[in-house]
């Protein structure tokens, strides 16, 4: 067994075995596109080394969900390693390994999985691109048709290591029905009906955050779109007129993943 030499006596070791056998095809199905996306996240350089989480809600199971095991980078998260806990907190099934979950992870996602049943996804950022809006005055601009994709942006204002419980209300409360929150001083967090939809919304939020970071910078005056313009957008952008975000990409995602290392799907 192959483990941290000042850690020695804790395990470790990611050869864990395959947990297919023991979940449902649902779930299974589930942990492999959860890895993907931490994968994902990673490949477009969205991490914060093993910090910031990305759940899913147990097809079937609407007590549990699924989040990262605290201590792997995002490029070693596979489907088996993921861990199932509940919305109180509790660790319904791991790997035999020493990791556990991260407490931050589980406040805020258990919130938001408890509170909105329409968000099977959650992610959770830390990027300069996103930290940097979050510190904005202005907070997140419309400037940009990416960004005008976002019908509501959301604001919770900073507290400090979201780790006490009675933050959890006003973390909700402050999302309300938006697939997009800017957490103050701290990062970003979309949500979305499917693994597919909410990485295409964190990929698309830190696209417009790069693009507002990088106009800023120059100092040079902004132009901004009329409201019916922007108006007009976000209607072309919503689903229901165009089609469902990153459904269509998530075959051509999973892809290119396994071009690159398709050891998430173990």
């Amino acid at each position: 067994m192959s483990v941290i030499p000042e850690l020695a006596g804790k395990k470790y070791n990611l050869d864990i075995g395959s947990v297919k056998d023991r979940v449902s095809p649902a779930e299974w199905e589930a942990r492999v596109d959860l890895a993907a996306c931490y994968r994902l996240v990673a490949l477009w350089d969205m991490t914060d080394m093993i910090a910031n989480h990305i759940s899913v809600r147990v097809p079937g199971e609407p007590e549990h969900f699924l989040i990262n095991a605290y201590g792997l980078l995002y490029e070693e998260i596979t489907a088996s390693s993921l861990i199932k806990i509940d919305l109180d907190g509790n660790i319904v099934a791991k790997p035999d390994f020493d990791y556990g979950v991260n407490r931050a992870g589980f406040v805020i996602h258990s919130a938001i999985h408890r509170a909105r049943h329409d968000a099977a996804c959650v992610i959770h950022t830390h990027t300069p691109a996103g930290m940097a809006v979050s510190s904005m005055k202005c907070g997140f601009l419309p400037m940009t048709q990416t960004a005008m994709r976002f019908a509501r942006v959301a604001y919770h204002d900073f507290e400090g290591v979201v780790v006490d419980l009675d933050e959890q209300q006003r973390l909700v409360e402050n999302l309300g029905d938006a697939d997009l929150m800017v957490l103050r001083n701290h990062g970003l967090l979309v949500v979305g009906p499917t693994i597919p939809q909410a990485f295409s919304n964190i990929y698309r939020a830190e696209l417009a955050c790069k693009a507002q970071v990088l106009a800023v910078s120059t100092g040079a005056d902004l132009v901004m779109p009329s409201e019916a313009v922007i108006a007009k957008t976000n209607y072309l952008y919503r689903p229901e007129v165009r089609r469902p975000f990153g459904i269509l990409e998530w075959p051509a995602l999973l892809r290119k993943l396994d071009r690159i290392d398709p050891s998430f799907r173990l």
